[in-house]
């Protein structure tokens, strides 16, 4: 028992501590795994156990000043890696295949690795928008995908912070960024000035911003699948592609369900006691015209069906 002790405490250690970035591995939150599983365990508890049942007997929070300052903030700081990401690496010091993770202790290298961190705390900050859905009452948003992706992105980013803080796999980091600056700067207007936000006609090419990321980053690293001499770990290809694949299937299966098919029309007419709400008096629903007659005598309500 002793025996097997041992060389569990050692594999953690070789894991964990020998094979990690001897840079960032006494940095906060990164190499040790129990702390980003606290982190996404409390979040998972606070969204689906916690959260509701604070917010069961109360009224949504009205959060818009919070939300503003939040989405000018994530807008800043996206906009910060983005551009010293263009600065630094990808603007044109970085090669598009296969460049090397450099693991010295350089200007350059230093400031390559504390901006992978950077987005990596990011990436722990985007779990409040989950947060903020379930003080708002919007629980319908608080979907498989999006949690999903919240979660991946901690992880994914919290492994790369800790083996690999540079090289060929940051032009993932690159392209969130952008994406993130257009969504978020989304967000800020629609909250800032809610006048307008029925003349925002960016939301629906959004989703096919998000789309056009995943399928750049699946792109992306596939390419170091076919290097023979890649100095860049090609293995990780292996657990990134699939997980990246399955995302954009779920991106593509959300923007065809909201923006390709039509979702069903739904009866408009409903039933409170002796109350009757009508918003139509009349609706077409598959192929059939429902004509409305109220009767105010009996105060009842008649459908006839017409077959076209």
């Amino acid at each position: 028992m002793a025996n097997i002790v041992n060389k569990l405490i050692a594999a953690y250690k070789f894991v964990f501590e020998d094979i990690a970035d001897s840079r960032t591995k006494e940095w906060f939150l990164v190499a040790k795994p129990y702390q980003p599983m606290v982190v996404v365990g409390l979040y998972l508890m606070f969204i689906f156990k916690w959260g509701p049942k604070i917010m069961k007997n109360r009224k949504p929070l009205k959060m818009d000043t919070i939300m503003i300052m939040y989405n000018a903030f994530q807008v800043f700081c996206c906009g910060y890696i983005f551009i010293s990401g263009l600065y630094e690496a990808w603007g044109w010091k970085y090669k598009w295949v296969c460049e090397p993770v450099d693991q010295s202790r350089s200007r350059h290298a230093m400031k390559v690795a504390t901006l992978v961190y950077m987005y990596y705390l990011l990436k722990i900050l985007d779990l409040m928008d989950t947060v903020f859905f379930v003080l708002r009452h919007k629980f319908n948003q608080v979907s498989f995908l999006h949690v999903y992706h919240h979660t991946g992105m901690v992880i994914l980013t919290w492994a790369a912070t800790t083996y690999y803080p540079g090289g060929h796999g940051t032009a993932v980091g690159q392209i969130n960024s952008f994406v993130h600056i257009v969504m978020y700067s989304y967000y800020l207007l629609t909250i800032a000035m809610p006048q307008i936000k029925n003349n925002l006609w960016w939301k629906k090419y959004i989703t096919q911003l998000q789309i056009l990321q995943f399928l750049l980053c699946v792109v992306h690293m596939t390419t170091i699948v076919f290097v023979k001499d890649c100095a860049y770990p090609r293995w990780i290809s292996a657990m990134y592609i699939p997980q990246n694949l399955f995302m954009l299937l779920l991106f593509l299966d959300f923007y065809i369900k909201t923006y390709v098919k039509k979702p069903k029309e739904k009866s408009d007419v409903k039933f409170d006691g002796n109350e009757t709400k009508l918003k139509d008096d009349d609706k077409e629903q598959n192929g059939r015209i429902q004509h409305i007659i109220r009767n105010n005598k009996n105060s009842k309500i008649e459908l006839r069906s017409i077959h076209r």
